[in-house]
């Protein structure tokens, strides 16, 4: 009797849907929920200075932004799997220097991370903006951070307990997860995207997409959001818990305050159904302001320790609207010709904040201890406020028929 047997996809299976690229997305957040806070106090554990710290972290950041934008180039000559899964194997060789137990090595380790996670989010928003509608984009982010919301929770503050139990033990579970990404991405089968066919013309220079993202205002703005929304959880990952320990409020502040702040990610449908309710440039617009004003009245609060982490946990609440909201303005403008360029440059944010956030954060520290680090955050709330006043009131609108037929032609 004849079995019918699967189909075989030589390239890729049919259509990757929303829960797909959320079920990715949450395995490298497992990697980096659990680092969040372990990294921050391995480095300080290590040299013991805070400028140091930051040093460092601006270092990385120049570094993999550099990194960043060579992975539209590389895609011309390897093929898009091929570079994803080297996103994972950067992880694991990260998680391999760091248990050396070397000092200068888990700075190294920091840096291979950094150059993994870029990688990781280039590829993964060409993909997306492969395969998901301008329409489904908000449900995507959405779905991302549901999916991801159990990592981000648990991962900080276990990581922190795991440092303190044994100190590789949370790599070694970093590294799990890792394996696991890998294992999952080639098992979901999404081969090279739709534009799988090599170009037969020499590969441009890396950086002469820039041009054309120079060219487009509205890419500009969604970019700026993203670089701003960044340095904010940068300042809450990295400052508070330093801030958290010069306090005398111990080690394991910042990670507990982190992970009750990541466990809001579960309400981020609510949150999606606000931003549909009153448009993204207002949600964008207004969420700038509640976090600018939370982060100046935590530094005003310094002198009280427990009300600097009261008032950054509330603040926290907006950066996590802001993860809903904040790269909208972004994706819904990239033409579909430039998916993979314009996910380079946008993926750069990450980048551009570990290089702006510990830049700015060394001259503060010359002149005023950790807390003047966050009222620099709050002015810089304050400037992305103004810039979201110029977006559209309809970003992010439904639109009607034949308005869709026109920007489709």
């Amino acid at each position: 009797m004849f079995t019918p047997r699967s189909p075989l996809y030589l390239t890729h299976s049919p259509t990757p849907r929303v829960e797909h690229f959320a079920l990715l997305s949450s395995l490298e957040a497992g990697i980096r929920g659990v680092l969040l806070s372990v990294m921050p106090l391995v480095l300080y554990r290590a040299f013991q200075d805070a400028g140091l710290v930051s040093g460092i972290y601006f270092t990385v950041g120049i570094i993999s932004l550099v990194c960043g934008m060579m992975v539209p180039w590389l895609t011309r000559f390897v093929a898009r799997r091929w570079v994803f899964t080297l996103a994972g194997l950067l992880y694991l060789c990260g998680m391999g220097l760091a248990l050396t137990g070397v000092p200068e090595l888990k700075a190294v380790a920091l840096m291979v991370n950094a150059v993994g996670t870029v990688t990781f989010s280039v590829c993964l928003n060409a993909y997306v903006l492969d395969y998901i509608g301008r329409a489904e984009l908000g449900r995507n982010e959405s779905m991302r951070m549901v999916y991801s919301a159990a990592s981000w929770m648990i991962g900080p503050v276990l990581g922190v307990w795991l440092l303190n139990w044994w100190e590789p033990a949370p790599f070694i579970l970093a590294s799990c997860f890792a394996v696991a990404l890998i294992a999952v991405f080639w098992k979901l089968r999404l081969g090279n995207g739709k534009q799988i066919a090599r170009a037969k013309g020499p590969a441009p220079n890396p950086l002469a997409f820039l041009g054309r993202f120079l060219d487009q205002p509205r890419l500009i703005a969604g970019w700026l959001f993203a670089v701003i929304r960044s340095c904010g959880w940068w300042v809450y990952v990295v400052y508070l818990p330093i801030y958290a320990i010069q306090n005398g409020l111990g080690e394991t502040i910042g990670g507990i305050a982190l992970s009750l702040s990541n466990a809001l990610l579960f309400a981020t449908p609510l949150m999606l159904r606000l931003v549909h309710r009153f448009s993204v440039r207002a949600a964008v617009r207004m969420t700038f302001a509640f976090c600018g004003v939370l982060f100046v009245v935590a530094w005003i609060a310094a002198p009280v320790p427990w009300a600097v982490v009261a008032t950054l946990m509330l603040a926290s609440i907006g950066l996590v609207m802001l993860d809903v909201c904040g790269s909208l303005p972004f994706l819904m403008a990239v033409k579909p010709s430039e998916r993979t360029e314009m996910a380079a440059v946008y993926s750069s944010f990450r980048d551009v904040s570990g290089i702006l956030t510990p830049g700015v954060a060394w001259l503060v520290l010359l002149v005023s201890p950790v807390a003047g680090v966050f009222a620099a955050c709050g002015l810089g709330m304050g400037v992305a406020f103004a810039i979201a006043g110029r977006l559209h009131p309809r970003l992010g609108a439904s639109r009607a028929p034949a308005d869709a037929e026109k920007a489709a032609a």
